[in-house]
């Protein structure tokens, strides 16, 4: 495999990232296209690249690339002709065992000609790392990852919502006229309401398929969470206590992708947090329990992280790890109550739904300049770097924060840097 190849594939935005891994396969695999459905992106599981291989105005469908599923194994790959687009193509499809379900990958090829492994297996590597590399921008929450998502959320969710109940409605018309006993020619009428029935059950099968790839249950996202502060905690020593939902808070109810995701990010990095920047010494009060709870509102997830610690805990703390970065996009808040000698408790609340209307920039009140340091202020860099970058002195950088925190309305840097990577200046 050219590692070449595979950083371009890796480096390239999100939207482009299909578009790179066609041409970095199509010297190996020649193909016409191919399409990819992961739940590696919360509102994008389906993606689709190059020409249809059906008629003009043919698409893959999500449920041909399901009805492929079966066929692969997990970690694996397949030959042979399948149904995509409404005709018979040769295809190679590959499965990456780092998500479940597994994450697929369908090229259309132009020949029916078996693939040696030779040529396979570098492409089931390539296929693996961009899965991996989706999937740590997914499960951390990165600020400009959850924010594409949830601009495509509210967009995405309107236009699933219509398009369901125009398909919906259409094709229940059609079953009424055609079950009307009036209606001449019996056998045209009982074609008619078999092709509807298919349509409805096919219509049924996709939006359960969305569903299952872009929701997942509070109280299994709960318990995978849970998992990964075990291995957190475990070789340190420290409890874990679980405020495990049940029914009352909410555990089989559905909640998105990005919504699980922030959440999990957040309480990581508030134990993270709790565990190592509260500056007691080897010998001085330190965290031995740890609680964490999820409890989904009408409105709201609202999740809760409390240690026994030394009550040292700042809000600094979780800015540095940009947990606000992540929250911003999502309309969610963090707090954090400190107690000297007592512990800390943060509690991180999320809205379970895009916002109603779309919010206007808020850069847009920002001067040139201003922009300037603020894309430099959500990489992280120190006001000595940015005057060093920009060529102007340490206190004109300070006078240029001091106005855009005036300008957005925040009164941090991790505030700032969230709305940065919200409305894309970083």
């Amino acid at each position: 495999m050219d590692l070449m190849a595979a950083v371009d594939v890796i480096r390239a935005p999100l939207i482009e990232s299909l578009p790179r891994l066609s041409a970095a396969l199509a010297g190996a695999i020649p193909h016409q296209g191919l399409a990819d459905l992961s739940a590696t992106c919360p509102y994008a599981p389906f993606k689709v690249h190059g020409r249809s291989p059906g008629e003009p105005g043919s698409a893959i469908t999500t449920a041909e690339m399901a009805g492929l599923r079966p066929l692969v194994p997990a970690g694996g790959s397949w030959q042979g002709r399948a149904r995509l687009a409404g005709v018979e193509v040769p295809v190679l499809a590959l499965a990456s065992p780092l998500t479940e379900p597994a994450a697929l990958l369908v090229l259309v090829r132009t020949d029916d000609t078996p693939l040696p492994e030779e040529r396979v297996a570098p492409a089931q590597a390539l296929w693996d790392l961009l899965i991996a590399h989706r999937e740590g921008l997914r499960t951390e929450a990165i600020p400009g990852h959850v924010s594409a998502s949830r601009a495509a959320a509210a967009a995405r969710t309107v236009t699933v919502s219509e398009l369901g109940d125009s398909h919906g409605a259409a094709l229940t018309a059609l079953l009424g006229v055609l079950r009307d006993r009036d209606l001449d020619d019996t056998g045209a009428r009982a074609r008619a309401v078999d092709l509807a029935v298919t349509a409805l059950a096919e219509l049924r099968s996709q939006a359960e398929l969305d569903q299952t790839l872009v929701e997942e249950r509070a109280g299994n996202a709960f318990e995978r969470l849970a998992d990964s502060l075990r291995r957190i905690l475990r070789p340190r020593g420290v409890r874990l206590d679980l405020g495990t939902p049940g029914a009352e808070e909410g555990a089989d109810r559905l909640l998105a992708g990005d919504v699980v995701n922030a959440a999990s990010a957040a309480v990581r990095a508030a134990v993270h947090a709790s565990l190592e920047d509260q500056g007691h010494g080897p010998d001085g009060p330190r965290v031995s329990r740890i609680h964490v709870g999820w409890k989904m509102g009408a409105t709201a997830l609202r999740t809760t992280v409390r240690d026994d610690g030394p009550g040292t805990l700042s809000r600094k703390s979780l800015d540095a790890r940009r947990v606000i970065e992540r929250l911003t996009p999502l309309g969610g808040r963090f707090e954090v109550d400190a107690v000297p000698e007592w512990g800390t408790t943060v509690t991180v609340e999320i809205p379970l739904t895009p916002p109603d209307a779309p919010r206007e920039d808020p850069l847009t009140e920002l001067r040139a300049r201003e922009l300037e340091v603020l894309r430099a202020l959500a990489l992280g860099k120190r006001n000595r770097d940015i005057a060093q970058e920009l060529h102007i002195s340490e206190s004109t950088v300070k006078f240029h924060v001091a106005k855009i925190f005036d300008k957005l309305g925040v009164s941090s840097r991790g505030e700032a840097a969230a709305l940065a990577h919200q409305w894309g200046a970083a």
